[in-house]
């Protein structure tokens, strides 16, 4: 079970991926067998990475991994990620010491991992996984930061031993590949943890953290949960984060929403809970972190489209629980001008569920489909999911120039439901990964 895959690649790396995934587009392997061969005929990288965060979840594995970095950067350490998908460039998906790959660098090492392979069956994700044990294993660094692409048992990323697994919120998505209940679902995002490596989480409902703690005590992995073992606290303009090793006073995330003081408290949690000496000052981190497509302003391109006094934004929250955590926030924070929503989503998403909560909260709602957008869901289909609150915006150009022409007041915009949409959007504003 792997992660999907953006279908747009560029540049040699592109045409390696393309023509990968024109051979095996839709290999299942509920073994590992087939990378782990693969990984056999490339001398085992995964053997020889620095010291290794693995991150699984629903929501919130981005944004932690993301804090993660923020820290040990601030520690002045040199710090590898791996995360999935890319928004624009596959490149996206490896940094390397705080940097992204360089393209000749990863399309030399695909062409490589090619050529290993020798045509056997293997699919795109697991190459991509492949590539990264490699440049990781190539590069000494303090900490690598490894993002589990779906679910977690039976991951590509799942043939590592790391000095930590991080389980972020688990809720309802991917049912198809996972199962269609939060038991099912955390059961194979908690495939994750290893026997005696520390294991660290969120306050997760009920059915959720009794399969983790089952999981765990099969194990014997220490297991550390927002609320009994640790607890972060906003009070004021501050955050109180506090375990058995003492009360740390620190700065807000940089990321906005509620949900990210706890992914900053399962940040730090999770360093915490590992034999790495962190300095003091570097929990200070928090407030450095970026990560696109959520909750990010927008103020490039697509801005000359909004008036001089629109707030444009984008959230790439795709499922029920994004739904809610993004209707918390616009309660809390966006009450004070007409907000409007443009829609797309992914085919094969619950839209009905991701829509709910925010109808009510919202002027208005587009429907709109990207020429570039993978697996789109049809514009009738969000509108029906909308209960017919939504009207057909077409593009996200042509819904913005709609509000433009029909808004008289400040108001503000929401692009939000797909990752694949926020990577078009992102596209279209002139953003560059960095």
């Amino acid at each position: 079970m792997n992660s999907p895959v953006l279908t747009e690649f560029t540049g040699r790396s592109g045409q390696i991926l393309e023509r990968l995934n024109k051979l095996y587009p839709s290999l299942i392997d509920l073994s590992l067998n087939r990378l782990k061969r693969l990984l056999n005929d490339l001398e085992n990288p995964e053997r020889h990475l620095p010291p290794t965060i693995h991150v699984a979840g629903t929501n919130g594995k981005g944004s932690t991994c993301s804090f993660l970095r923020a820290i040990g950067e601030k520690a002045g350490w040199n710090v590898h990620v791996s995360t999935s998908p890319h928004l624009i460039n596959v490149t996206e998906r490896f940094r390397i010491s705080g940097h992204l790959i360089d393209e000749a660098e990863l399309s030399d090492t695909l062409s490589y991992i090619e050529k290993v392979n020798n045509q056997q069956p293997i699919t795109v994700f697991e190459v991509l996984t492949a590539a990264t044990f490699c440049l990781f294993a190539k590069y000494p660094a303090d900490l690598a930061i490894i993002e589990v692409g779906l679910g977690g048992r039976f991951d590509a990323t799942n043939v590592i031993y790391p000095i930590a697994s991080t389980i972020t919120s688990i809720s309802m998505d991917h049912e198809a590949f996972l199962g269609n209940s939060l038991v099912k679902i955390a059961r194979e995002k908690s495939g994750i943890i290893k026997k005696s490596i520390p294991v660290i989480t969120y306050n997760q409902s009920p059915e959720v953290l009794n399969i983790l703690q089952e999981e765990a005590q099969a194990k014997n992995a220490p297991l550390f949960i927002q609320g009994k073992n640790w607890t972060i606290e906003k009070q004021r303009d501050y955050l109180v984060y506090n375990d058995s090793k003492g009360t740390l006073q620190l700065p807000l995330p940089s990321l906005m929403g509620f949900h990210q003081v706890n992914n900053a408290g399962l940040a730090i949690a999770t360093l915490r809970a590992t034999q790495l000496a962190v300095p003091e000052y570097a929990w200070q981190g928090i407030a450095e972190a970026q990560w696109p497509a959520r909750l990010q302003r927008l103020q490039g391109t697509l801005t000359r489209y909004i008036t001089p006094e629109t707030e444009l934004w984008l959230d790439g929250g795709h499922n029920a629980d994004a739904g809610q955590i993004l209707a918390r926030f616009i309660k809390s924070k966006w009450q004070d001008r007409p907000l409007h929503l443009i829609v797309g989503m992914k085919n094969n998403k619950d839209s009905s569920a991701f829509l709910a909560p925010l109808i009510p909260l919202c002027t208005s709602i587009q429907a709109v489909i990207e020429p570039d957008q993978h697996m789109a869901m049809s514009i009738d289909n969000i509108i029906q999911a909308s209960k017919n609150h939504a009207i057909s915006g077409g593009t996200i150009k042509n819904a913005l120039i709609h509000l433009q022409q029909t808004e008289k007041k400040p108001y503000r915009v929401l692009i939000c439901g797909s990752l694949y949409l926020a990577g078009s959007v992102l596209r279209q504003d002139g953003w560059k990964p960095v």
